[in-house]
């Protein structure tokens, strides 16, 4: 990479075709956000919106807004919109519950699919939800199944007959690495395996298209780069052609196919409806379904290629300022290995990463020693990028993350 200042960097956001989305963001002018991979900040439009649905909505038209506001359709309208970032149809996905949640009702449909195989391959670097829900998946089956973790760079040569589910994470949580979608599917299907993709850290960010590589299952949140806030549903999918024969184990009345006739016997709803559970929660889905309408208005490819840009320059500035301090990349850097994060590790992350914090740069750590930057391309700038890193060669230079306050571990990392 030619040499940078920050200057070059203004004008380059500038000329940047995704500058004015930024405007449609709450962004504090003294905080440099690198942490959209845990929790997207807030669309202005939501703020209106939330208060139309609790004023106007919940407010004045009561219990006949499920009707007359069309809370009902809720899950299935959102989902659609979702379906347009994740390359599916409208009728394969529906937004619902938690990305646990949903990961247990699809990981259960496609154990029962394969039911003459006994394995779910993964890897131990996976999000630890997803294998805690296939753990708990597997006692509630009576321990008939298996949880086989191998690393990440030999899933391939773990592909064969025994293998019911492959479960992965497409971009991994903890150092950006991105695996390839189309490839492992194909070889998960080459040996009769079925795949349930977590797209959590991939929707919104990355391009993602589940029908051209042939994706089974997948589950998502909704409070990432969809910014639909703290806790947003989650979503899944289930390509077409395993909606009509098989039912979710969660049956409850919002799955039925006619839930308000209240009838003693569970009767499956057809299509996608069928992997609903409970009542949805109206008031969080308004919100994230504003920060799915503003996803949609980005381009995605535009979105991708600032994506790149910015971890890009990140990384470069980091190993050329930082130098000499212990900061060791964890992220690829191959564009088509690296999601929109990047990690590095130190030995002092944590600490480091309170200081930066302190400093007006939000990222997060996770343990032992990584700290991740997560890079939004709808509101980051690239000059953000530059007085990220120069606040953490002062920090280093100063070493003022060696401090009591700084070290003492908090409950949410």
């Amino acid at each position: 990479m030619e040499p940078v200042s920050r200057t070059a960097l203004i004008t380059r956001d500038a000329a940047d075709p995704l500058a004015h989305v930024r405007d449609l963001f709450h962004m504090p002018d003294d905080l440099i956000y690198l942490d959209g991979n845990s929790l997207g900040p807030l669309p202005k439009r939501t703020v209106e919106r939330m208060r139309q649905v609790v004023q106007d909505e919940w407010g004045r038209m009561l219990i006949r807004g499920w009707t007359a506001c069309d809370w009902i359709n809720a899950p299935v309208r959102i989902g659609g919109k979702i379906a347009q970032l994740i390359g599916a149809h409208p009728d394969e996905v529906i937004c619902a519950d938690s990305t646990s949640v949903n990961l247990f009702k699809t990981l259960a449909v496609a154990l029962a699919i394969n039911l003459d195989r006994r394995i779910i391959l993964s890897a131990p670097d996976n999000f630890p939800t997803d294998l805690y829900i296939a753990q708990g998946l597997i006692q509630h089956l009576g321990s008939t199944h298996e949880l086989r973790l191998v690393d990440s760079e030999r899933i391939e040569e773990h592909l064969n007959e025994q293998v019911a589910v492959l479960l992965l994470t497409h971009v991994n949580y903890k150092t950006g690495r991105m695996y390839d979608l189309h490839r492992l599917t194909q070889q998960a299907h080459a040996c009769g395996a079925l795949t349930v993709w977590d797209l959590a850290h991939s929707t919104g960010a990355v391009p993602v298209d589940v029908n051209s590589a042939g994706v089974d299952f997948a589950v998502g949140c909704g409070y990432k780069y969809l910014n639909g806030g703290p806790g947003a549903p989650a979503y899944l999918f289930v390509a077409r052609r395993w909606q009509p024969s098989f039912v979710q184990p969660l049956s409850g009345w919002m799955g039925h196919a006619a839930p308000f006739a209240f009838t003693p016997v569970y009767e499956p709803a057809p299509g996608i409806g069928r992997y609903l559970c409970g009542t949805p929660p109206i008031l969080s889905m308004v919100a994230l379904e504003c920060g799915v309408d503003l996803a949609l208005e980005a381009d995605v490819q535009q979105v991708r290629a600032k994506s790149l840009a910015l971890t890009d320059l990140f990384i470069h500035l980091v190993e050329m300022r930082c130098a000499g301090y212990g900061l060791e990349l964890i992220t690829p850097r191959d564009h088509a290995e690296r999601g929109s994060q990047v990690s590095f590790r130190h030995p002092q992350g944590y600490a480091l990463m309170q200081a930066l914090i302190a400093a007006g740069v939000i990222g997060d750590f996770r343990a032992p020693d990584i700290m991740r930057f997560g890079f939004a391309p709808l509101y980051l700038r690239f000059v953000d990028v530059w007085d990220a890193v120069d606040r953490m060669l002062h920090i280093l230079e100063a070493r003022a993350w060696d401090r009591d306050e700084f070290r003492s571990v908090k409950q949410v990392t």
